[in-house]
């Protein structure tokens, strides 16, 4: 065996064996194992990979059906213990001592399990026919019993030793539009425990556009599609996305993208100096088209408890017309009305992407804006604290992701390139593949196929990958599951191993089988 020397970010270090079946970090430790002679082991098969393991020699871990359980040092995880104890069959044990054969799970000060990894960290020990999952929080003991899960599934052993990790970034998410296509409830559920065994921790859900608005509404119930979601379906949902620590991302996309809500509202349509409608936009000189939108945004904070909701604000078509000023004066005139002469109607697009972002702040939100929705021409610029969800370099007024880095911004990847799939393959896109994910992209490669100076590394917060449904019925459900599943797989070993990934990708294919 070769071993070369590795480092635990902010650890002290320890040995790496790049060879270990996941691409995890391995290093040599005493045998504690007395009589019996053990190989020393290898990291644990995961996906995503595991960061750091140090290696021992031991009998490892297998879960003793009806007989080992489950215990908890810290009564806050029940909740994550007796799902794991369910999963591998296990007893609840309860605040107990642990015993040959047992899983304890238990918070610390972060000493142990890496503080400096965050409250994602943990420390998962296989020692003496036990295990200990430890963390500084609740999120970082989930994932601990992720890679457990996966360690011993079918039939395979946890390897003696020491797993070290945390994620390279702190959002990892998955984004479906069930505003064009309709999702069955199941699906969504199908998806949420598919996610949270990957360690994604984010779910967005495009619920609104053209075509459907898909959950129910009290405040306005004429816009709501047939087929939808109930209220309580969705907070069974978040409360699902909850246990997995998922946070769900709710999007009502405005001013363009409402045609679900200018169909019951024509006087709120945007028109040209024509008279003719302008697809799926508002008129945003209107107060009525705020008020709605607004009562939308304030109807729904209590059903999505999460920090983020995503404001839209790309492709209002208002602003790819060669002369928007002349185009649409009704816009141009209220442009001046609020912003002096010099006024725009970049500037009124701008202004009500901020307004939007008043209206959610106070529910504890934080908001995101699709790239294309941070406009250039005008004076008025978006709030400091609207993250960019950077999906595109197509469309008429993108800017390079360096002018939003430049700036300070924080961004979230959306890569159309590589993390888009979307239905039908209209336009110029293609159905992305895992491979191609797995052995090109990275949270750098921002628009297009090139990647942003690693300077910009902490200011770029993850990445996500998105289900579009622009030809709804080019695939069933079920075709999309499978579809997704392998670009899934390949996007979060990316997202929380910044090292190029160890095994091949045929090789990262074969385990995705083994893992099922």
């Amino acid at each position: 065996m070769v071993l070369a020397v590795g480092f635990w970010p902010g650890g002290d270090g320890g040995g790496s064996d790049r060879a270990a079946p996941s691409g995890g970090r391995s290093a040599a430790a005493p045998s504690t194992s007395p009589g019996k002679s053990y190989a020393l082991s290898k990291a644990p098969a995961t996906i995503p990979s595991v960061r750091e393991h140090t290696a021992a020699r031991g009998p490892g871990w297998r879960p003793d059906e009806g007989e080992g359980r489950v215990v908890v040092g810290d009564g806050a995880l029940a909740d994550e213990a007796k799902l794991l104890a369910d999963e591998l069959k296990l007893k609840y044990g309860g605040d107990s001592d642990p015993r040959k054969g047992d899983v304890q799970l238990t918070l610390d000060d972060g000493e142990k399990s890496g503080k400096k990894g965050g409250d994602e960290s943990y420390t998962l020990t296989v020692k003496g026919e036990q295990v200990r999952i430890s963390a500084p929080a609740e999120a970082g003991v989930f994932y601990g019993t992720r890679t457990l899960k996966q360690a011993v599934s079918h039939g395979r052993t946890a390897p003696e030793g020491v797993v070290r990790d945390r994620p390279a970034k702190p959002q990892r998410g998955f984004m479906i539009d069930v505003a064009r296509k309709h999702f069955d409830l199941k699906w969504l559920e199908d998806r949420v425990r598919d996610l949270g065994d990957l360690k994604y921790n984010q779910l967005g859900l495009h619920f609104s556009d053209d075509q459907a608005f898909r959950i129910e509404s009290d405040s306005h119930p004429e816009i709501v599609a047939s087929d939808h979601l109930t209220k309580d379906q969705v907070r069974g949902l978040v409360k699902l996305a909850a246990s997995r620590h998922i946070t769900v991302v709710p999007e009502i996309d405005s001013p363009g993208h409402l045609g679900a809500v200018t169909r019951q509202h024509p006087s709120l349509q945007l028109r040209n100096a024509r008279g003719a409608v302008t697809r799926g936009a508002v008129d945003i000189s209107k107060p009525e088209a705020a008020k709605i939108v607004d009562d939308l945004l304030k109807e729904y904070a209590e059903l999505f408890p999460g920090a983020y909701w995503h404001l839209g604000a790309d492709e209002y078509l208002a602003l790819t017309a060669k002369d928007p000023e002349a185009s649409y004066p009704q816009l141009a005139a209220a442009a001046r009305e609020r912003y002096g002469a010099g006024g725009r109607v970049q500037d009124l697009a701008t202004g009500w992407l901020n307004d939007r972002a008043d209206t959610v702040r106070p529910s504890g939100k934080k908001p995101r804006a699709w790239n294309d929705g941070f406009f250039r021409g005008g004076s008025t610029q978006a709030a400091d604290d609207i993250e960019v969800a950077y999906w595109t370099g197509k469309e008429i007024g993108a800017r390079e992701p360096d002018e939003y880095l430049k700036a300070g911004r924080k961004l979230v990847n959306y890569n159309d390139e590589y993390l888009y799939y979307v239905l039908g393959q209209p336009q110029t896109f293609r159905y992305p593949t895992g491979q191609r994910i797995y052995e090109s992209w990275t949270p750098l490669v921002v628009r297009g196929t090139k990647p942003v100076s690693e300077r910009y590394d902490d200011q770029i917060l993850g990445g996500t990958f998105a289900v579009w449904g622009d030809l709804a019925d080019a695939q069933t459900q079920e075709q999309v599951a499978s579809g997704i599943r392998m670009p899934l797989r390949a996007t979060v070993q990316k997202l929380w191993d910044p090292r190029k990934p160890a095994l091949a990708w045929n090789d990262f294919v074969k385990l995705a089988d083994e893992l099922r």
